[in-house]
């Protein structure tokens, strides 16, 4: 393999990796729960969006809430992971590499 083929694949992969970065960065999904929390976040596994119904919110009972917003934190984040590692995967063919 000579160095300038070795350079081309180094410079596409760097484009690729880019690509990437924006696609987690514009990615959104959302988790759910206790009837009345949505969260959202990005690929980067950033929380990007709250809302609690205002019944729920109202409702008073504070350990209901503060199980439900973690409940739709970890759901929202599983999904993230999932589909960071999906698009990690795709890109190296599988290897594994540590986080960046």
């Amino acid at each position: 393999m000579d160095m300038q083929h070795l350079l081309k694949q180094a410079e596409r992969l760097r484009k690729d990796f880019a690509d990437l970065e924006e696609r987690l960065a514009a990615y959104r999904c959302e988790g759910t729960a206790g009837g009345g929390v949505r969260v959202e976040a990005d690929g980067h596994g950033n929380v990007v969006g709250l809302a609690i119904d205002p019944e729920l919110a109202a409702s008073g009972d504070a350990a209901l809430l503060e199980q439900a917003v973690l409940a739709a934190v970890r759901q929202t984040l599983a999904q993230s992971r999932a589909y960071r590692d999906e698009q990690r995967a795709s890109l190296t063919g599988g290897l594994p590499l540590p986080e960046f």
